[in-house]
This record gives C-alpha cells, sequence and structure tokens, in this order.
C-alpha cells in the first residue's frame, strides 16, 4: 500500500469528472470526516503529497489488519467455547 499509492493519480475519476462536468458537484457538501488525520488519503500534517499517500496506505492496512485479526480472534475463541468435548467413532458411528 505505501509503496503502490506513490502511482495514484491526483485527477479525479470518471464519476468525479462527470460530475463537474455536469455540475452536479456544486450541490455536494463536505463529508463529516473531512478533517479527520486520514482525510483525503493522506495523513494530515505532512507536506509531502507521495510520504503522505504511502503513509496513510501503511496505516490503513495496519488499522485493517488488527481489526481482522480481532474479529477472527474473538470468533474463534468463542467457537472453542462452545465446542463439544466429545467426538464419534468411526468405525461404529457411536459417540465416545
Amino acid at each position: 500500500a505505501g509503496f503502490v499509492s506513490f502511482y495514484a493519480s491526483a485527477n479525479p475519476d470518471g464519476l468525479e469528472k462527470v460530475a463537474a462536468d455536469k455540475g452536479i458537484d456544486r450541490k455536494a457538501e463536505e463529508h463529516a470526516n473531512a478533517d479527520s488525520p486520514l482525510a483525503d488519503y493522506g495523513v494530515e500534517d505532512i507536506a509531502n503529497a507521495r510520504v503522505s499517500g504511502g503513509l496513510a496506505g501503511v496505516i490503513g492496512v495496519g488499522v485493517t489488519v488488527v481489526a481482522g485479526s480481532a474479529v477472527f480472534w474473538a470468533v474463534r475463541r468463542r467457537r472453542g467455547d462452545d465446542a463439544s468435548p466429545t467426538s464419534t467413532d468411526t468405525s461404529t458411528g457411536t459417540r465416545v
């Protein structure tokens, strides 16, 4: 994420371009998280756009990995608590 983000274009994507061309974007309002530290795919107080975007990408991946790992750990732990200690004998099909 840190390396690939250096090559991201600063130009608007297709949807933003059409909205600007047709005047639709005049009605757009600033979103609620516009003043957050990672708004607009960059880190707030870093002037260099490439470094700011790369750092935001690395932070985003890190937060996603931590959140995903926490959910995975919680689900796995919960399944471990609910598991039955009994097993089935495959030769006879009975529980032991």
